[in-house]
């Protein structure tokens, strides 16, 4: 069965690398070191792979992240700090994800995030001192000791950063048979989506979900059922696939987050994956996980028909 996109890294991320500076060095050094070739935030591809070459001769390890290490050696990726807003969704991105294989998709995405959150993250949250990258690309440091200079000079605290994943919820709330789609103004005219948003502090999946659900069409939920997930690298957030119980198929439509809501029937939601032009509306594409979280609830409505023997 096929998975959204940016789901299925192989590379090997090598933590007991990353943790130990002086293998870290060893690593970049490597004669067998290559780096993957971004155009800013887009991909370079190469077959079904991401292009990839030599490290430059003057480059520097602090200006690089490794992403892990396969057969053909160690693999990093160039922290760029002007590559772009990578929470902006990049057209390139949908033009080349169907050619690479979804190994090479998720190490994009992986690589994508890191570099966003370095450009982002050049100075330390608790005291403002800037911070370099440790841990081979995989955290910063704020300096430890006062940095010389005027008394006006900020001094570090020490800290250590580490790169962070926002949790999103993602669902589709039931009712009688019916499911619960909406869109926002930017999709595509006729497209319809699964309805989402951010996990907040103290939440639980469960609880975002209902939360969520209130908030932006009005309705009452129970029997939240966690169904897959998907690393999203725009910028970089973890979406996770819920199906809900509704106790009312009655809306009450938040026009801020959403422009419009309806419930849907599994053959309509079947006709519109299957491409249907007299279908209600257009479905999420196939990277994105919304599509396969309306396959997953049409295998749920398949498995709970009866057999013939008990029509």
């Amino acid at each position: 069965m096929k998975q959204p996109g940016f789901v299925g890294g192989t590379l090997d991320r090598a933590d007991h690398i990353r943790s130990d500076p002086a293998a870290a060095g060893r690593a970049f050094t490597d004669p067998r070191a290559r780096m993957i070739l971004l155009n800013g935030l887009d991909p370079e591809v190469d077959g079904t792979k991401l292009a990839a070459g030599a490290l430059p001769s003057a480059a520097s390890f602090e200006e690089f992240a490794l992403l892990g290490v396969g057969d053909e050696g160690p693999l990093f990726v160039w922290l760029d700090p002007a590559s772009g807003n990578a929470a902006k969704f990049a057209p390139q991105v949908w033009n080349v994800a169907p050619l690479l294989s979804p190994d090479q998709l998720a190490l994009y995405g992986t690589a994508r995030s890191l570099i966003d959150w370095h450009a982002r993250h050049g100075f330390c949250a608790n005291c403002g001192t800037p911070t370099a990258p440790i841990k081979a690309g995989w955290a910063r440091r704020c300096p430890a000791s006062a940095v010389s200079g005027s008394e006006s000079e900020l001094r570090g605290c020490g800290a250590e950063h580490f790169p962070r994943v926002d949790p999103v919820t993602i669902m589709l709330a039931e009712h009688e048979g019916r499911v619960l789609i909406g869109r926002q103004p930017r999709f595509p005219a006729g497209r319809y989506s699964a309805l989402a948003g951010f996990i907040e502090p103290g939440e639980t999946i469960e609880e975002a979900v209902a939360r969520e659900l209130w908030e932006e069409a009005g309705i009452v939920v129970d029997d939240v059922r966690y169904a897959m997930s998907q690393p999203w690298p725009f910028p970089s957030s973890l979406m996770i696939a819920c199906v809900a119980n509704a106790r009312s198929d009655v809306l009450t439509i938040d026009k801020t987050e959403l422009e419009d809501a309806m419930w849907v029937t599994a053959d309509e939601v079947r006709a519109s994956l299957t491409g249907d032009p007299n279908a209600p509306f257009i479905a999420p594409p196939e990277m994105a996980v919304a599509h396969h979280l309306f396959r997953f609830w049409l295998t749920a409505q398949d498995t709970a028909l009866p057999s013939v023997g008990e029509v």
